[in-house]
């Protein structure tokens, strides 16, 4: 019984687009208009920006770590899985 369920999650994992499974699909909000979300390479200010991420970009959400008092979580592009860096949570959907 066990066995045939996780069966049917992995199957439902891979046809619903999702590569990892333990991944959450969000979006980028709040950078603004004229504005881009820095996607960096650890969590925190320190680090170097990898790339700005406009509002609405699609990205998988892995695991958050809180630094000097701000959350910040690893994710990866929807649409380019071999980028993967780090956002503050203030800038992801909760969708």
């Amino acid at each position: 019984m066990q066995r045939s369920l996780l069966s049917v999650i992995f199957a439902f994992a891979l046809v619903s687009g999702c590569g990892e499974l333990g991944a959450d699909r969000t979006l980028v909000t709040g950078a603004g208009p004229d504005e881009l979300l820095k996607l960096r390479s650890g969590p925190g200010l320190g680090y170097n920006v990898i790339l700005g991420l406009p509002d609405g970009t699609p990205l998988d959400r892995r695991d958050c770590v809180t630094e000097v008092g701000q959350l910040w979580c690893r994710v990866t592009l929807t649409a380019a899985p071999g980028i993967t860096g780090y956002v503050s949570a203030d800038y992801l959907s909760t969708r």
